[in-house]
């Protein structure tokens, strides 16, 4: 322990009691200004996190498409080439389009997707998200017809009125000829299972029929708009495209999900970003208070700066005894902030105590998810500001004069 480090720490634990008491409220201001910090940043992880499981067990990982735009016909031989690629769990096609929708009561405009079940179900989390009904496109005798089954989001539902076993019409206008007096195809399904991802722009607009359903619908002949596959680890999908690009031989266009759903999660980081700029401002305020107790100290011990100077204690010495007092605050006060936002996690966590409208959000609670780059980084900057916040009145004191000091 260094001469000026002991003094720093006996300063820290002397003073008069508006001083210490000022010291003590000046480290809890650092510790709720940390412990916010982490807490928030922690909180917008758990909402990422959500929405990013959410988003990619609807959507997978990586997505295939057609280099021109066009449909893929081989999509059949692509699967097979796909999942022999180290790292691709699965891959199943699919064709994605537009359609009207509607039931006895209400119609809509919606997205079809016409699915594989089977190799769907390995790709997506869509058959664990049913909530009524099954996961199923089997034609069975509806009202005197042989229908096949249609799988609707929860919302949609509702919005249509349908429930699982009544019947729903799809309208699709692709291939026909807009100049002439054509009418949209038409094609009846009953409603096989009503699924909730939770994620309202699928709950509320998307709707599934089996992959040959949607190739008579669309009149695309068999054919897949895209293919899109499930990997061991979703954030080695950057990595891994230029390898399937490669593989492939460059024919297709390959496009993992932080590029397809490149805006939502720019959002998310943009807001993370100022979320967390703003909370700075709660440890700024705590710089101010440092600034303000360490020129309390630096008056009340005027007469022991005379005296250390005397004894031959340099400037930078001085200096150095306000700067590790400014230090000791941070370090307790960031090592209280870290402590009070764990614990903040856990109780979230464990008790759910802040809920909300599962009407209104994705999920029931304010979910929680530490990451310890976040608290590092809190912790980094709130250690920075208070360091610059020390120099000003160390090096007041620093600049005292002897005689002047030791005169009065």
């Amino acid at each position: 322990m260094t001469f000026e480090n002991y003094i720093a720490r006996r300063y820290f634990r002397s003073g008069r009691f508006f001083i210490s008491v000022s010291t003590w409220m000046t480290i809890a201001g650092v510790t709720l200004g940390v412990a916010v910090v982490c807490f928030v940043m922690s909180m917008h992880n758990g909402f990422e996190a959500e929405i990013r499981s959410r988003l990619l067990g609807t959507t997978s990982h990586i997505t295939v498409f057609n280099l021109r735009g066009d449909f893929i016909a081989e999509y059949r031989d692509l699967v097979d080439k796909l999942e022999s690629i180290p790292g691709v769990v699965a891959a199943s096609p699919f064709i994605y389009y537009k359609a009207a929708i509607s039931s006895s009561n209400e119609g809509d405009g919606i997205v079809v997707r016409g699915i594989d079940p089977e190799l769907e179900r390995k790709t997506a989390n869509i058959s664990r998200d049913i909530k009524a009904g099954a996961f199923s496109f089997e034609r069975t005798l509806f009202e005197g017809d042989s229908l096949s089954g249609i799988i609707l989001g929860k919302n949609l539902a509702d919005r249509l009125g349908v429930y699982v076993g009544q019947s729903v019409v799809l309208y699709s206008l692709r291939g026909e000829d807009l100049r002439t007096n054509s009418r949209p195809r038409v094609a009846k399904f009953y409603v096989s299972g009503i699924f909730e991802t939770g994620y309202f722009e699928f709950d509320g607009e998307m709707a599934y029929i089996s992959l040959e359903s949607a190739q008579k619908l669309f009149m695309t002949g068999d054919v897949a708009t895209a293919v899109h596959m499930k990997l061991t680890d979703i954030y080695q999908a950057d990595a891994m495209s230029p390898k399937i690009d490669s593989a492939l031989e460059n024919e297709y266009d390959v496009v993992p999900w932080t590029l397809l759903h490149k805006n939502l999660f720019s959002w998310i980081a943009i807001e993370k970003l100022v979320l967390g700029l703003g909370f700075i401002l709660i440890v700024l305020v705590a710089a101010f208070s440092i600034i303000s107790t360490l020129v309390m100290l630096t008056m009340e011990k005027r007469a022991e700066i005379g005296i250390l100077k005397t004894l031959g204690t340099t400037p930078a010495g001085i200096r150095k005894i306000f700067v590790y007092k400014g230090l000791f605050i941070s370090v307790i006060g960031v090592a209280g902030g870290w402590v009070l936002a764990l614990i903040g996690a856990f109780i979230q966590n464990r008790y759910k105590l802040v809920s909300l409208p599962a009407d209104l959000y994705f999920v029931s609670y304010v979910p929680i998810e530490v990451h310890w780059a976040d608290f590092g980084l809190a912790g980094l900057v709130t250690m920075v500001i208070c360091f610059l916040a020390a120099l000003y009145p160390a090096s007041q004191a620093a600049r005292m004069s002897v005689i002047e000091v030791l005169r009065k």
